[in-house]
């Protein structure tokens, strides 16, 4: 049964794209067929998985306006081993064009229903935004991620997710609920972070993932590369804690795993 996480977070620069490519190549370590849908008008994901974003002649762009088919646009990362449907600069143009089309809301969905059955997971990498593309994401999937660095204003931006998260599930997208919070980018010798981090694990219990990624810089060079952190050194902090968290996934898909 595949599992489809969209990875989001309104608030920029905690970790969703990092997390988006380092877990599906960390996934496809462990052998799972894995799908990243780029749906950022930045093209990070894309980059970060060595594709070249400016070169490409269709992206998740024409896909959701209904003139490429998903499995025409998407591409293999060989660096990481995973299929991706890329996005680029494009990408920005179509909140504006998807107000006026029917199903706006729903048009990921739909496209990916056409292929999904060919994966075991497919991640989801939204913008730092609650806009239509956003909520195409959350529309298409059966569960959030949601990376966040556990300081004082994350807490404040997660009840405004937590928020939209229940709107989506209660006018569109039914099944939808979190799959679990991830503390990234943590430094355990700041107090605050360890104060935040108890604050979470209170109020959220067993959503949180035990798996902490770590500040680490192999994670924060990868991307330069053109490379998922296991490819650029497999042994750093980065690399072992999205491998483990890919086996959290994967235990909780599949109990005693």
């Amino acid at each position: 049964m595949v599992k489809i996480l969209a990875i989001t977070n309104q608030k920029g620069g905690v970790g969703k794209t990092t997390t988006g490519v380092n877990l599906a190549a960390s996934l496809a370590a462990t052998r799972q067929r894995v799908l990243l849908v780029d749906l950022d008008p930045q093209g990070n994901a894309t980059m970060g998985s060595g594709i070249e974003k400016r070169t490409l002649q269709q992206t998740i762009y024409q896909v959701l306006l209904g003139e490429a088919g998903i499995g025409d646009v998407r591409v293999r990362s060989t660096n990481g081993n995973y299929d991706v449907v890329p996005a680029n600069r494009e990408l920005a143009g179509a909140e504006v064009e998807l107000v006026d089309l029917e199903q706006r809301e729903t048009r990921l969905k739909s496209a990916l229903a056409t292929l999904v059955q060919e994966y075991d997971f497919v991640l989801i990498d939204c913008p730092p935004a609650l806009n239509l593309l956003t909520v195409n994401g959350l529309c298409a999937a059966h569960a959030v991620l949601i990376p966040m660095q556990c300081e004082y204003y994350a807490l404040e931006g997660l009840s405004d997710l937590v928020e939209t998260i229940k709107k989506v599930r209660a006018h569109l997208n039914p099944e939808l609920e979190i799959d679990g919070l991830l503390r990234t980018m943590f430094d355990s010798r700041n107090t605050l972070a360890q104060q935040v981090s108890a604050q979470l694990q209170e109020h959220f219990g067993d959503k949180l993932y035990r798996t902490v990624i770590p500040r680490n810089v192999r994670l924060a060079e990868a991307p330069s590369h053109g490379l998922p952190v296991l490819g650029l050194e497999k042994s750093s902090k980065g690399a072992q804690a999205y491998l483990a968290l890919a086996g959290e996934m994967l235990s909780r898909a599949v109990p005693g795993v």
